[in-house]
């Protein structure tokens, strides 16, 4: 029930990231709820508890608290840590230059890569269960010493060990599938009023009604990406169980079919979703029943194969795997970049995308890195456990009586290319710090000079303040070259995979190039140790964050910041990554605004990335509800951000289209001293107008910050430097609102 009091002209708050409080938002004490529930609501100052801070006379002021979707649950915040590789893989896609994608073909390669994550994550779990615990630990008196949990498995023959031990990466799947599920409670009964769901090839605008309905594509890719998971383990297993290897005429045919299901899986990642769902339904029915049958044959056929030889060096085939999965990873990423380069090449002038339109294959090695990171730490930190602490390598082999556990070559070479991102990483951004400083200081020091012209002598310790803090705010433009070189250095690792398939690590290919137990081969074997320890402890890192995310609310609003920025889109490449909330909040905030409208004109004041909100819910909204509707922008990272990074989706374009749909009652505050805020309509001397309507002109109105330097004589102490936070408190915030009203009405 709507216990909105009824009022002619309504200014609707929408905040940012990080999940601030309503309090906050409406600068009040004391406020209710008048609609929405706990997760996403709307709220008023309490009747006759007084108005909200930088309220306009004669405009009630609401607040729309969204925070709680990303940040609300303990549970649900902190298992999105695990996550991490699949949002990455999903945001990719959103990073695409501009122009349609005629043949679909970027889709294709981040779908085709996400598949290779969810293989990834399938080979980690059964590179620890089935390799390490099963085949190689087991086995040998020295590692299940003291271990009675491991023990009881050696009166098994290797064939039922490991099938039993399968069931632990099919429960993995079924929990990612389950942290999925269980997060998109929340967002559930918000779709479109059109009963056409979003498909793949549907993606283009975010003015199309279902653009952020993303349950049939979502559905469709999960099961897909499910039957590739258990047709990985399928094929592990049968690799290792095969008597006489996989040729054997007991196992071949079953093999094969195995192998042939996962190239199904990839053919229908690589084609789009079908619109259709009946056509769906239609194709996924009998791939899960084969799968299931298969995977029954698989397990069976393991039972009956016995006490096949184990313990001497890997599983069979899954080095091979662990190569080949990184290696299309590789491939994938290569052709990706040129694609999208050649894409870009086709923009014109000055609509050229940031970054040289790279965006989306940055955003893919982004994942493929981090998924690296997680499996590298996850199979090493366990055979650390088993192996009590000593790995072997070929510099420092182990006698068998301590331990034969050998991780995968490929996992020494992940681990080596992440310690190179991390260190030229950093020198990266320090040079572009370090060259960039003099010109973002000339740029502060003109600045300066038109807001402040005449300094008293005894002001200008504040000026070099002001100065600095203006410099500092334009680090966002110059981190561009430090992505490019990730890039490069990711794709560069993941080309070292090309030594692992022919059985060459770090430390044996120092070893040939400077002598067996040379300098090279020692200094390769301990550089190769600490890369694996760095890339482990940083994952470490990311689970502690976690666990207090689970015990302190101020670590999770911390955390879900990630979340804020990585699930505003939906989920159109990998269906494990989190649930998008903007799925709930756009068709809440339009239905909410259509009630309110219908009373009275509404101001939509969206700050930060609530203005990135606030936008894509008046591109959903009939004329008929933006004829009596204004929008308030402020800290607004429309163009500066948003614009750059997805130009297909909220480039100069979309923002024109979205001035023009409420008759341009629109104005943008922002100051030089915000890192994050900028211009919605920047325009450079020389330059055309970013619109045809000269109205965008007038969008935005520049703060001097901090409105002076002097200490005003009732006061004790300067202005403040207010950067990103807060804008209502301003008079220049009020005249905004005042305007827009009268406009509206």
């Amino acid at each position: 029930m709507d216990r909105t009091p009824q009022c002619d002209a309504v200014e609707l708050r929408v905040h940012g990231i990080s999940g601030v409080s309503a309090e906050r938002i409406l600068d009040h004490p004391i406020v209710v709820r008048v609609a929405g529930d706990p997760h996403a609501g709307f709220f008023r100052p309490r009747p006759a508890s007084g108005v909200a801070g930088g309220a306009t006379a004669g405009v009630a002021v609401e607040a729309y608290r969204w925070g709680s979707l990303t940040a609300g649950a303990a549970v649900r915040t902190a298992s999105m840590l695990l996550l991490l590789p699949f949002m990455l893989s999903n945001l990719a896609i959103w990073l695409r230059p501009p122009g349609r994608d005629r043949w679909g073909l970027l889709g294709m390669l981040c779908r085709l890569l996400a598949g290779t994550l969810t293989a990834t994550f399938v080979l980690a779990i059964v590179g620890v269960a089935l390799d390490l615990v099963g085949w190689q630990c087991v086995p040998y008196p020295g590692c299940r010493a003291s271990r009675p949990y491991l023990a009881w498995l050696y009166a098994l023959p290797s064939g039922p060990r490991l099938a039993l031990l399968s069931v632990v990466p099919l429960l993995a799947l079924r929990t990612v599938w389950a942290i999925g599920a269980r997060s998109a409670r929340a967002f559930e009964g918000f779709g479109p009023p059109s009963a056409q769901p979003l498909s793949g090839a549907r993606t283009e605008r975010l003015a199309d009604a279902s653009f952020w309905h993303d349950e049939q594509t979502t559905g469709w890719l999960r099961q897909v990406h499910v039957a590739l998971g258990v047709g990985t383990l399928n094929v592990a297993l049968l690799a290792g169980v095969s008597p006489g290897g996989v040729g054997a005429p007991g196992h071949l045919a079953l093999f094969g079919v195995a192998v042939g299901l996962l190239v199904v899986g990839v053919v229908l990642l690589a084609l789009p979703t079908p619109a259709n769902p009946a056509k769906a339904r239609r194709v996924l029915r009998p791939l899960w029943a084969a799968t299931a049958g298969v995977t029954a044959l698989c397990l069976i056929s393991a039972v009956l194969a016995g006490a096949a030889p184990s313990g001497s060096g890997k599983l069979p085939g899954y080095e091979g795997a662990a190569a080949g999965v990184v290696a299309a990873q590789g491939v994938l990423l290569v052709v990706l970049t040129v694609v999208t380069y050649v894409r870009q090449r086709a923009a014109r002038g000055d609509d050229r995308p940031p970054l040289r339109g790279l965006g989306t294959p940055i955003m893919a090695a982004a994942s493929a890195s981090v998924g690296a990171a997680f499996t590298a730490t996850l199979v090493y930190r366990v055979a650390d456990v088993l192996d009590h602490g000593d790995i072997p390598d070929p510099i420092r082999p182990n006698a068998p009586i301590v331990g034969p556990l050998d991780p995968p070559v490929a996992y020494w070479w992940a681990a080596l290319a992440g310690l190179a991102a991390l260190l030229i990483g950093a020198a990266a951004t320090s040079a572009t710090l370090l060259l960039t400083r003099r010109r973002r200081r000339g740029l502060a020091a003109r600045i300066i000079e038109r807001d402040y012209p005449d300094v008293p002598a005894e002001d200008a310790s504040r000026l070099r303040l002001v100065r600095e803090a203006i410099a500092r705010s334009r680090l966002t433009e110059e981190l561009g070259p430090v992505l490019i070189a990730f890039l490069v250095i990711a794709s560069l690792g993941l080309a070292t995979v090309a030594f692992d398939v022919i059985g060459i690590g770090p430390t044996q290919l120092a070893a040939r190039l400077g002598g067996h137990g040379g300098a090279l081969a020692v200094l390769a074997a301990y550089v190769t140790d600490a890369g694996v320890w760095v890339i482990s402890l940083m994952v470490i890192c990311l689970m502690v964050l976690g666990f207090r995310a689970y015990r302190s609310s101020q670590t999770r609003r911390m955390v879900a910041v990630l979340w804020d920025l990585g699930t505003f889109w939906p989920r159109t490449v990998h269906p494990f990554a989190p649930p998008c909330y903007a799925a709930r909040a756009v068709p809440e905030l339009a239905k909410r605004i259509t009630g309110l409208t219908a009373r009275g004109p509404v101001v939509l004041s969206g700050h930060s990335h609530g203005s990135v909100l606030a936008a894509a819910t008046i591109l959903q909204l009939p004329p008929s509800v933006r004829a009596r509707l204004s929008l308030l922008t402020y800290g607004s990272p429309l163009r500066r951000t948003y614009a750059r990074l997805y130009p297909a989706y909220l480039g100069p374009e979309t923002l024109c289209d979205l001035g023009g749909r409420i008759g341009w009652r629109w104005r943008n505050l922002w100051r030089d001293t915000d890192p994050i805020g900028g211009p919605t309509f920047p325009r450079a001397p020389g330059t055309a107008p970013p619109c045809a309507d000269p109205a965008a002109g007038d969008v935005d109105i520049r703060l001097r910050d901090p409105r002076s330097l002097t200490i005003d004589p009732a006061d004790t102490v300067p202005p403040p430097i207010e950067r990103h936070w807060p804008y209502h408190t301003q008079a220049a915030y009020q005249v905004a609102v005042r305007e827009l009203i009268d406009r509206s009405r």
